[in-house]
């Protein structure tokens, strides 16, 4: 089964215990440990003093990788559009928060970005002047060499407005460098009682749900992909998630990129409970892709 999908882990799975119990050098370390060869980091949350990123801490970055066999795989960033009170960002502002972020991605290796857009409701429709600010970056991104990535999260699904104008807007521009990321967790067909939510817990789908196959004439604008999880049971499976049906349209279709293990699950703030559940998800994706 030759196919050229890749396995990496976002280290916001370890967000409960990230500072707690662990920290980056540990997460590399438990990355490493699964046999996944790519990384996720969120800007905010793992680059000390973002976003002014000390050249100290590049090199020590750059070590890690190394020291634990990882390659940067996607950098996680948002366009602040609420920044400011009573406003959103104009068009010009978010370009240079872009560029901001585009040279770090950069400096630390990444070709792939998570790009949070601004929203205004709760279905995620992204702010409405989106389209000019990323079109104004469009040449930043290519200078640095990174793709931009909105990513598709439940309750958005495939078949909808936006997905359409995000396509429209890629192939109007003819760019490279405007994609998409899908979370696997708008396929969610299982119910939360299968996960064991609690009263407090993270609530997530169903509601309505994409179907696998809407992904497939969408696959050569997706770039990477947040391989979302809530629960891996004892023989190793996703409960509420067609894990096997999404991984074989993949190998099918010929997608190529990396499928980044994403833990969202109920107990994620228990010690080593986030670390056990990437584990057994990176054994069903291992098994899964046949490597």
């Amino acid at each position: 089964m030759e196919h050229n999908i890749k396995r990496g882990v976002s280290a916001y799975s370890y967000n409960k215990v990230f500072g707690v119990s662990m920290d980056l050098d540990d997460i590399m370390q438990d990355i490493c440990d699964t046999g996944a060869t790519g990384i996720e980091i969120l800007a905010n949350s793992h680059i000390v003093k973002y976003p002014d990123v000390t050249d100290a801490w590049i090199d020590d970055w750059h070590q890690k990788l190394n020291h634990f066999k990882l390659e940067p795989a996607e950098y996680g960033h948002w366009v602040e559009s609420r920044l400011y009170k009573g406003r959103e960002l104009t068009t010009k502002e978010s370009i240079a928060m872009l560029e901001r972020d585009f040279k770090i991605a950069n400096k630390l290796g990444f070709k792939v970005l998570r790009t949070k857009l601004g929203v205004i409701d709760d279905t995620l429709t992204p702010v409405s002047n989106w389209r000019e600010f990323i079109k104004g970056a469009l040449g930043l991104a290519e200078k640095y060499d990174v793709r931009m990535c909105p990513e598709i999260h439940s309750p958005t699904i495939l078949d909808s407005r936006m997905i359409h104008d995000y396509v429209e807007f890629i192939e109007k521009e003819n760019t490279e460098f405007f994609g998409l990321n899908i979370d696997f967790g708008i396929f969610q067909t299982g119910d939360n009682a299968l996960v064991g939510f609690g009263e407090n817990d993270f609530v997530g789908p169903p509601c309505e749900h994409s179907k696998v196959e809407e992904l497939v004439p969408l696959l050569k604008y997706v770039y990477c992909c947040h391989a979302k999880f809530l629960r891996m049971d004892e023989n190793f499976r996703e409960v509420v998630i067609p894990y096997e049906e999404i991984i074989q349209t993949l190998i099918k279709h010929n997608w190529e990129g990396y499928l980044i293990s994403e833990y969202e699950g109920a107990k994620a703030e228990v010690t080593g409970h986030a670390s056990d559940q990437v584990k057994r998800h990176q054994i069903m994706l291992k098994n899964l892709l046949g490597k």
